[in-house]
């Protein structure tokens, strides 16, 4: 690869490690799989760059997560699905506040586990487009591009997904009062 395609790649597709992690840590629910699929997705997309025919780091953001979105199927599809999921752990991926009350750094801990949770209990197709939307900010557009769908099949997806997470916080909520 000459230094100037280097260059390149570095600019649009090295910015998007985080993206690319919480992706397939969200699809496959296992963090060193998450790992794999982030190292074998960058491989392929440096392996491919030359195709890649976006200008900025917008359009390497959907092309990687496309990339790690293929990749991390083709693993699940090679494996028993979740046969060696682990839960998430937030707090290692999140800066706490030093200040804060130890009671609402509990309640707000128990209430990223129930989120988390929420999240595994949906179905794949459900859970991968909000975490692109919801925690990746991709447009309708960009998810459609990355999940190979069409826009309304997002659309739709999406308000399923965000009616099944609200059930079930809505039980969890209605539980504990």
């Amino acid at each position: 690869m000459e230094p100037s395609q280097l260059t390149r790649f570095e600019a649009a597709v090295l910015p998007h490690l985080d993206a690319a992690y919480t992706l397939a840590r969200y699809l496959l629910r296992d963090d060193h799989d998450a790992q794999d699929v982030v190292q074998e997705a960058y491989l392929r997309a440096l392996n491919y760059f030359d195709g890649f025919r976006g200008t900025g780091a917008a359009e390497g953001r959907s092309w990687l997560l496309a990339i790690v979105r293929n990749t991390a199927y083709t693993l699940r599809a090679n494996r028993r699905p979740d046969a060696h999921a682990t839960e998430f752990d937030e707090t290692l991926h999140s800066e706490g506040g030093e200040d804060e009350h130890p009671e609402t750094e509990l309640l707000r801990a128990a209430d990223r586990a129930a989120v988390r949770r929420a999240l595994d209990a949906l179905p794949v197709e459900f859970r991968e487009v909000i975490v692109l939307r919801e925690l990746q900010d991709l447009s309708y557009k960009e998810i459609a591009e990355v999940a190979g769908i069409p826009v309304g099949t997002v659309m739709s997806r999406l308000a399923r997904a965000r009616r099944r997470l609200e059930r079930a916080l809505g039980t969890r909520m209605k539980e504990h009062d």
